[in-house]
């Protein structure tokens, strides 16, 4: 199993650690719900190394990206990010993933932990143009700061004007007395905050650092655990989870970043099912009556047919109810539906809702 190069520091701090995508991850330090207001209500910080990052450099890189992603990477410019995903030949999904451009020759893609090895060799496979390709994930460390006040805290920092980044826009500059930082207003959150990409020898520097800068915020570590709730509040979607091989962007409700101005893998079999629907959608939905929803759990309808399964469930602790996500037949996605979530063969009354459920 994989470490971080924070892995001693999260043992230290008292966190309970877990195997997460072949690292030794922290899932909790104070508890769950206390680190997840924390970032809805101040901040917080996640060690996120074990995340993947890949350097596309030359001439035809916006090509290959052009031709593995689903969105359209040729708007981008310097400083600019995009979330997308990498279709596979079968209509699902290889991962989901954020393009940087760092500069007209220059990209930076950032892929799930669990995902590397994959991703790495899926995109090679497509690659005609022989783009130099440079896999930096064991040498970068990303912390995600997290929450209203992380700007407050960052800026103490560095003189990177951190409000004058727009969100799914980046910065590479001096952080922290540390040069070619990237500086992110991306995150998993919805709180707000940045991510800081840098080299793992300057990690604990770095994390002692951005600590005595949130002190005054009551800054927190944060775990595993309350970064898959506070995504679920927003809406985001987990790869593994609600996203796989087997999923289509258009039945993941990704139609948002699939553009079908540029020819990308698999793109005239995603276009049939943009053109003539899909038969289950991805959804979001609120318990009705007491019950959590949990991974795999099995979704009814009235007479108690089964029409779908919760891909992510939870209960949350900024709104205070359960919430999920889930794939129904697409007769059952509008909001406002009436569906039942079976829970040890019991028939849980929810309504199906629109995402984000935390609105702003």
């Amino acid at each position: 199993m994989k470490s971080t190069s924070l892995t001693n520091k999260h043992i230290s701090l008292g966190a309970k650690m877990v195997p997460f995508a072949g690292y030794n991850m922290p899932v909790s330090y104070s508890g769950l719900n206390e680190e997840h207001l924390a970032v809805r209500s101040s901040m917080g910080v996640f060690d996120v190394s074990h995340m993947g990052e890949f350097i596309l450099r030359g001439k035809h890189a916006l090509d290959l990206i052009q031709k593995v992603t689903s969105n359209d990477a040729s708007v981008l410019t310097d400083g600019k990010a995009q979330y997308s995903c990498l279709p596979n030949n079968n209509g699902g999904i290889v991962d989901d993933l954020i393009v940087y451009r760092i500069n007209e020759e220059t990209y930076m893609l950032v892929v799930n932990a669990g995902n590397i090895d994959k991703d790495w060799n899926w995109i090679k496979q497509h690659d005609t143009w022989n783009v130099e390709m440079k896999n930096i994930s064991d040498e970068t460390s990303l912390l995600a700061v997290q929450g209203p006040n992380a700007i407050y805290a960052l800026q103490k920092l560095t003189d990177v004007k951190l409000a004058d980044i727009p969100y799914y826009s980046f910065v590479k500059g001096k952080f922290n007395g540390v040069d070619n930082v990237v500086i992110s207003n991306t995150g998993y959150t919805g709180a707000g905050g940045f991510e800081i990409y840098f080299e793992n020898q300057y990690a604990e520097k770095m994390w002692d650092d951005i600590f005595a800068a949130g002190k005054e915020y009551n800054i927190k570590p944060i775990g595993l655990g309350a970064r898959d709730t506070l995504r679920l509040e927003m809406g985001f979607c987990l790869y593994g989870n609600d996203i796989d091989d087997t999923t289509s962007p258009m039945e993941a409700g990704l139609a948002w970043i699939t553009k079908f101005t540029k020819d990308f893998t698999n793109r005239a079999a995603i276009e049939k099912q943009k053109n003539e629907g899909v038969t289950k959608k991805l959804v979001g939905f609120e318990m009705i009556e007491r019950g959590i929803p949990r991974h795999d759990y099995q979704i009814a309808d009235a007479s108690g047919k089964i029409i779908g399964k919760v891909t992510s469930g939870t209960q949350s602790p900024s709104l205070n109810k359960a919430i999920g996500l889930g794939y129904v037949e697409t007769a059952f996605a509008k909001t406002g539906t009436e569906i039942f979530i079976v829970i040890r063969d019991k028939h849980i009354k929810a309504n199906v809702v629109k995402i984000p459920f935390l609105k702003k």
